[in-house]
């Protein structure tokens, strides 16, 4: 159980849903706000220049991906979430009992919400963008916008929040299926994500790119 002691590196269960405490919970909303300025000071645009008020893409190759709150990548950013609370479980298990008493799951998602907000602002350096266009399929790949990214962002803590009540091995079979469910739709996963961001793979590349985009 979160929040519990134990001496065995085991996946937790669901925990209840109690909450311990709010400042995790008020810390991490700071957090968002601080992506905010951030990713604005490094030019992101607020919302798709269409000024489209679509929340939901579907269309990966279409200029609008990324641009709108959610689009089929939402999926990966759910992932992101189950595994920060299957991740942090596996920590909180390691630790000896004295820290466990204080690293309850609410801190669990300040943490999560922490690492998700770095990857947002990392994500959208021209490093990562040109990592982005030149390994991986997302040729037209220009940065999110920050109403994008903020939809990131919650879609990872809406993640961890449905890891923390149906518990981990659930979690797990899950980020599972939405690896399966978007590796069909779209040719593309978070597993092959970082696979192609990390190591390149050429065949990998070809089989995600439309025919007509190659």
């Amino acid at each position: 159980m979160p929040g519990t002691a134990s001496q065995s590196v085991a996946l937790p269960e669901a925990s209840g849903f109690r909450v311990p405490s709010r400042l995790p919970y008020v810390l991490a909303l700071g957090l968002i706000g601080v992506a905010v300025v951030v990713l604005r000071s490094m030019g992101r645009v607020w919302w798709c220049s269409c000024a489209a008020p679509t929340p939901w893409i579907a269309d990966i190759w279409s200029s609008h991906c990324s641009q709108h709150l959610l689009d089929a990548y939402t999926f990966s950013h759910i992932s992101h979430g189950l595994l920060f609370f299957i991740a942090f479980g596996w920590l909180h298990a390691a630790l000896p009992a004295r820290w466990q008493a204080r690293f309850t799951p609410g801190w669990w998602f300040f943490a999560a919400i922490a690492l998700e907000v770095g990857w947002e602002v990392l994500e959208n350096t021209p490093l990562v963008i040109e990592r982005y266009r030149g390994q991986t399929a997302s040729l037209n790949y220009n940065g999110d916008s920050i109403g994008n990214s903020i939809g990131d962002i919650l879609s990872c803590a809406a993640g961890f929040l449905i890891a923390w009540r149906i518990g981990a091995w659930r979690a797990f079979a899950l980020f599972v299926a939405f690896e399966l469910l978007t590796l069909f739709w779209i040719r593309d996963n978070l597993t092959l994500n970082v696979v192609m961001l990390l190591h390149p793979i050429e065949a990998i590349k070809h089989w995600q790119t439309p025919a007509s985009l190659r």
